[in-house]
């Protein structure tokens, strides 16, 4: 502002930043740049009364919002305009695009500053004597043009965040006297790496965050002056060309997140000058490049998210510079090199999810910020000197075999500590009362998965913990939860013991899952008001549930209180507009009627009140929820009859509906057999944890259901269990369950049903349990395929049967088989998914899905595969749990 208003003095030949031409004593340079001038610059701006301007520098100043306008067109004899970050904004003049004079154009970072229609165009085509072009943020929403790469004089291109679109030219780059092209950040822009002529003098190209895609060519090569290449985040794939040692003035190459693949050669012998190498995210395999020990001017190396094997090599000289080692995610083996370990310049050590054994070494380097050794197979104990490294903020060893006994008083020095895992592992932990005021900065800890038992007392970052996860352990107790801050408390799986512990009312995520906790609820906890996860299943938590739990939080979205003993009813009110979709009662004491207020809970996923005393009829109303997918009602006191609902489409997300054990009774009316999947079968039940499509299979059992089995089970394909036992069906079995392909377990038994058994059901090959006991069929026993394995107790007290297994022979008539009648609907089937919409069957009842729990009767073919398909469902979603959690947190 200053040299603004020294402007009006007489003499301004003789003021910084202001050149005058000594013969005829005009202003020809003018150099205003980081004056710190702010304001607008306006059309009749002293400014624009130096028409004999050369040069004009404004750059690093605030002009809130000016636009560049047709002022600027009157300088014809400028050679040099720089508005560097000038908080220009608006249209760009096309009086702009008439300075032919033009060698150096700077307007780049004026975040808000764009070209007319087809304004770029012009300044293109005018502006012929053009050295340096930097619009870097400018928009331009243009095609590049071709005739830019025409421009011999051109020594340095920066159109970045420009939004160009289009291709990039395909044909060769002749412009040797160019040494930088920047187009990043136009992600609309496509093309192949550009090709130069051998007579370049290229030292910075970077495409990162473009379209470019396809295979670096071998004339690579010939950027023999480059220092700088930046491919990250574009498409570019193949191998790299062993061409690259030819870069022998390179100093940062980045060829993060594209799709590279094979061997990274080994071709780094005469890069001497590289300083920063990074080819993480990509597909790269075999070992790592031992001419990687050559670069000993390397600051940072991150080879990570690849598919790498092998040891790490070692140096030939000393990485004395080396700040950042990061080869996490891949499948790098043997023990860690001890080199690593004695860098004297180390702020950063990630070698995450790999194959890394042996114990972890002695750290030299007190520079120390960041150590990831997580998801390895290390062991021994946790080396005592990390512990004095004050610079420490993130420490993460989780998920290995380390063992031995931590103190908390060893955390002393850690000051600067935020985040700390040492989870999965079997380490045990002494409590020191005198630790309390340590990790005074920590926001993350993790020691869930150890050997931690006794009352917890460390109550360090009282003033800075957000997340706290504990879980898996073998603790008993708290003294108080000190943690002010904390929004994520998991202490689900120890040994607590005594009422509830009342989370701080921060808290969002609360669960004490499969503890041993007892007493009564305190209505305190529903001053958590931001909670949006409330998980107290799995203790011996008793007394009636506080009214205030339906209706203290409008973003809990999840709320289980199931597998403990609460009486008296479930709390009647819940806040309109609310987040609910999961809603777990399962396995108390509760009675009453289902609350009516839950029709507001219109986002409402999972209703499970199975295994209570609610004594009501069906819910019909509950019909009208658009997203409600898990209703169960299993083990409970309904009764009546199901009858019509007069809503038009009820349940319209329904995938599991579980009536199972009650006194319903009538007929299936088929307007609710038609989007659902179930789960359990009679003996077997699993605690669902959230939606599979692992198994499939109805269960109706032991209600007073009447009438014919319904012909449109035949249509669900992909059934593998069905069982309508212990009810009062009648009738023949379908000929349509022949479509079953894919049935593994079929109980009729403790019904109605007469005529035979449809020779048909041979075709069932994977049919591995039946039992049609107790009925009144008749006729010849089918012979072939599964039926040959099933034993007397399948046909138990059908006292018309004959033929193998039974020991009563069949008569003539008998064996006769008289044709079925064939039902054409059926000989295609439907393919059955895991959501049937329209596909018309199933008043699919019988819940459970996912993994966990058996209970009492488990039939051992079931038992087997169930045992098969859930472990391999856990060990998948541990390694997915891992890698998501790694890389959220």
């Amino acid at each position: 502002m200053g040299k603004i208003i020294l402007l009006r003095s007489s003499d301004c030949c003789s003021w910084d930043g202001v050149i005058c031409d000594w013969v005829t004593g005009h202003v020809i340079e003018l150099d205003l740049s980081s004056s710190c001038l702010f304001g607008a610059i306006h059309s009749n701006s002293t400014l624009f009364r130096f028409p004999h301007l050369q040069r004009l520098n404004l750059a690093f100043n605030d002009f809130d919002g000016s636009s560049i306008s047709s002022g600027f067109g009157q300088f014809s004899s400028l050679t040099h305009l720089d508005l560097f970050r000038s908080g220009f904004s608006g249209l760009i003049s096309p009086e702009i695009s008439h300075l032919s004079n033009l060698v150096s154009l700077d307007l780049s970072r004026n975040w808000d500053v764009e070209f007319a229609s087809h304004g770029f165009d012009s300044l293109v085509q005018n502006l012929t004597k053009l050295q340096k072009l930097h619009l870097g943020g400018i928009s331009i929403s243009s095609v590049f043009p071709n005739s830019l790469l025409n421009r011999s004089s051109l020594m340095s291109i920066d159109l970045s965040e420009c939004g160009l679109h289009g291709r990039f030219p395909d044909n060769d780059i002749h412009l040797s006297k160019l040494e930088l092209l920047s187009l990043w950040d136009n992600y609309n822009l496509s093309g192949k790496f550009p090709r130069f002529s051998e007579n370049n003098s290229l030292i910075h190209l970077d495409l990162s965050f473009t379209n470019f895609s396809g295979k670096l060519s071998s004339s690579m090569g010939n950027l023999k002056s480059l220092q700088t290449l930046d491919l990250s985040d574009s498409e570019f794939f193949g191998s790299i060309p062993a061409s690259l040692e030819n870069l022998t003035q390179i100093t940062s190459l980045s060829l993060y997140r594209n799709h590279f693949s094979g061997k990274i050669p080994n071709v780094f012998y005469n890069l001497r000058n590289l300083n920063s190498l990074d080819p993480c995210k990509n597909n790269f395999s075999g070992e790592i490049p031992p001419s990687i020990g050559n670069l000993t001017s390397l600051h940072d190396l991150d080879f990570s998210e690849n598919q790498l094997e092998g040891v790490i090599p070692s140096p030939l000289n000393e990485f004395s510079s080396l700040s950042s080692v990061v080869l996490g995610y891949n499948l790098l083996n043997g023990t860690i090199p001890c080199w690593l370990f004695t860098l004297p310049s180390l702020v950063v050590l990630d070698l995450s999810h790999n194959k890394f054994t042996g114990h972890i070494g002695e750290f030299k380097s007190y520079s120390l910020v960041e150590i990831d050794l997580s998801m390895n197979e290390l062991h021994g104990s946790i080396p005592s000197l990390l512990f004095e490294f004050v610079n420490l903020t993130s420490l993460r060893i989780s998920s290995n075999n380390l063992s031995g006994i931590l103190e908390t008083n060893k955390f002393e020095k850690l000051r600067n500590l935020n985040d700390l895992d040492l989870s999965n592992n079997m380490l045990s932990l002494i409590m020191s009362i005198h630790s309390n005021s340590m990790l005074p900065n920590i926001n993350r800890i993790d020691i869930s998965n150890n050997n931690i038992s006794g009352t917890w007392t460390w109550n360090m970052g009282k003033d800075s913990l957000i997340y706290s996860n504990l879980s898996y352990n073998s603790i008993s107790g708290f003294e108080m939860f000190p943690w002010e801050r904390i929004q994520t408390l998991d202490l689900q799986y120890n040994l607590l013991q005594g009422p509830l512990p009342t989370p701080p009312n921060s808290t969002y995520f609360y669960t004490v899952s499969h503890n041993k906790l007892s007493r009564e609820i305190s209505p305190l906890i529903c001053k958590a008001s931001f909670m949006e996860i409330l998980d107290l299943s799995h203790n011996n938590l008793s007394g009636m549930l506080p009214h205030c739990l339906g209706n203290f939080s409008k973003d809990l979205y999840v709320l289980n209180l199931g597998r403990n003993q609460f009486h008296g009813t479930i709390p009647q009110t819940f806040l309109k507009g609310n987040s609910m979709r999961t809603l777990d009662f399962n396995s108390n004491q509760l009675e009453g009627l289902i609350p009516r207020s839950l029709i507001i809970c219109r986002e409402l996923e999972v209703l499970d009140l199975g295994n209570n005393k609610i004594n009501d009829t069906f819910p019909h109303w509950l019909g009208t929820l658009p997203k409600l997918q898990v209703l169960v009602l299993r083990s409970n006191r309904f009764h009546g009859y199901i009858g019509f609902s007069k809503i038009k489409s009820p349940f319209m997300s329904l995938r599991i509906i579980d009536l199972a054990h009650n006194d319903f009774e009538g007929r299936l009316l088929e307007m609710y057999l038609r989007n659902s999947i179930m789960v359990t079968i009679k003996g077997l039940e699993m605690e669902f944890v959230k939606i599979l499509n692992t198994f499939t299979t109805i269960d109706l059992s032991s209600n007073k259901f009447q009438g014919e089995i319904p012909d449109c089970i035949g249509n669900l394909n992909s059934l593998r269990g069905l069982n309508l036992s212990h009810n009062d069906l009648r009738g023949r079995i379908p000929l349509s369950f022949r479509n079953l392909k894919m049935l593994e377990s079929l109980d009729l038994s403790s019904n109605n049903l007469s005529g035979r058994i449809p020779q048909e059901l041979t075709s069932l090959t994977f049919l591995a349990v039946l039992n049609v006991s107790q009925n009144h069929l008749i006729g010849f026993i089918p012979q072939g395929n599964q039926f040959g394995t099933f034993g007397n107790d399948s046909y138990y007290k059908n006292t018309g049967l004959c033929g193998f297994p039974l020991s009563k022979r069949c008569t003539t008539d008998e064996i006769s088989y008289p044709s079925q009648e064939l039902e054409a609907e059926f000989e295609s089937g439907l393919e059955w998914k895991i959501t049937l919409m329209g596909y018309g069957c199933g008043l699919v009842v019988g819940l459970s899905l996912g993994c966990l729990i058996f209970l009492s009767g488990k039939p051992e073919w079931l038992v087997w595969i169930i045992d098969k398909n859930i472990h391999k469902k856990i060990v998948r979603s541990k390694r997915s749990n891992h890698r998501q959690g790694e890389r959220i947190s």
